[in-house]
């Protein structure tokens, strides 16, 4: 606590909430997937037909709008508890971009900040790349603040509780009560070989290979609480979506939608589908499941109903409230309890040397034990 009795944030006096970025109407998404895909040689062809998912709703992803939310929740969490700490919002591919919040934090006298990556696993794609940005960023950005990146929050139970709940929410949607239902857990896939690398080597934190390993994780214990909620052990597994990469290149599977194939065949008629990889509903939760894989689901005669993201549940606004007291407590030399549930402990602050490395070369990362 400060004099003042309320939680202290020192040496923080700022948060940063770190996302993907998304278009915002019709005349951005080729330019936004341009973005995304820069240096890997993809043909604006493709660009342009992976862009009619955008187009479908508009031209306009969900997911800025989703962390304005989130910021709002924040501010107001904050606030609540009589902290004063300023959110401000940065992308790593789409305005506002992470350099020119960088240089507002600066011009406002910012000089060190916590950053909330909205994303929760490890693997190159889901955190180094957010390091890697961060780097890129300060590099442009003269007197750029200090950054400290907040740890993986897969198994924090701000994140888990309001899974659980979706989950018992949509099984209370289906005939029955969802007697008959599988639970199928979502993520994104990523490619084999990055799946292999993700986490650390060096002993710090959670060895290699991480990425499956905390899904699986954070899936056993959604699974296991919704069993203790209903009082039936529903089977559960873990599939994937959003493949993107060439075919000769191998990918995580089964893909959600063969998935649905082959439960459909074993005489499965019911499924929650539960994007345990994703904290709000961004466009994979969207497209591919809302779109396709609940088309899948219908042409195959089950019936499903998708689960709900954590979004702004205020347990999960909580949740990052936790995880900047708990860093800021660290940086001050204080013990701080680093809540965690499942089969695996809290991740470390600092990812280990050599975490997760960039498939196509070693970069320079914030962040890290070899930044």
């Amino acid at each position: 606590m400060n004099p003042a009795g309320h939680p202290d944030v020192k040496p923080y006096d700022a948060l940063l909430v770190l996302s993907f970025g998304g278009p915002e109407k019709p005349e951005d998404v080729v330019p936004f997937l341009e973005n995304v895909t820069r240096g890997r040689g993809i043909p604006r062809e493709r660009l342009e037909e992976v862009g009619q998912h955008y187009f479908l709703f508009g031209g306009k992803s969900p997911i800025n709008d989703q962390n304005r939310a989130l910021i709002a929740a924040l501010e107001q969490d904050l606030a609540e508890q009589g902290i004063d700490l300023p959110v401000y919002f940065g992308n790593r591919n789409w305005d506002p971009y992470l350099a020119d919040t960088l240089r507002r934090m600066t011009a406002d006298g910012i000089s060190r900040a916590a950053v909330l990556a909205t994303s929760a696993y490890s693997s190159w794609s889901s955190c180094r790349q957010y390091r890697e940005n961060l780097w890129d960023a300060v590099q442009e950005v003269p007197g750029a603040p200090r950054l400290d990146k907040l740890r993986q929050y897969y198994n924090h139970p701000g994140f888990i509780e309001p899974v659980v709940d979706a989950c018992l929410a949509a099984l209370a949607q289906l005939p029955a009560g969802g007697d008959a239902a599988r639970l199928v857990f979502v993520t994104h896939s990523i490619p084999t070989a990055m799946a292999e690398t993700s986490g650390s080597e060096d002993g710090r934190g959670q060895p290699r290979p991480a990425y499956v390993p905390q899904h699986l994780s954070a899936a056993d214990e959604v699974a296991a609480r919704v069993r203790a909620a209903t009082g039936q052990d529903r089977r559960h597994d873990l599939v994937y979506c959003s493949r993107s990469g060439a075919p000769s290149t191998p990918w995580l599977e089964p893909d959600v939608n063969d998935h649905l194939e082959e439960l459909a065949r074993d005489g499965v008629t019911q499924v929650v589908l539960v994007p345990i990889g994703f904290v709000s509903d961004h466009m994979e939760v969207i497209y591919d499941l809302d779109t396709e894989a609940l088309a899948t689901a219908e042409r195959l005669g089950v019936q499903a109903v998708r689960a709900a993201t954590p979004g702004v549940d205020p347990r999960f606004v909580a949740m990052v409230r936790d995880l900047l007291l708990e860093r800021s407590a660290a940086e001050r030399g204080e013990e701080a309890e680093r809540a965690a549930v499942g089969s695996m402990p809290a991740g470390p602050d600092l990812c280990g040397a050599g975490c997760c490395p960039n498939p196509r070369g070693p970069r320079p990362a914030l962040c890290g034990l070899d930044s």
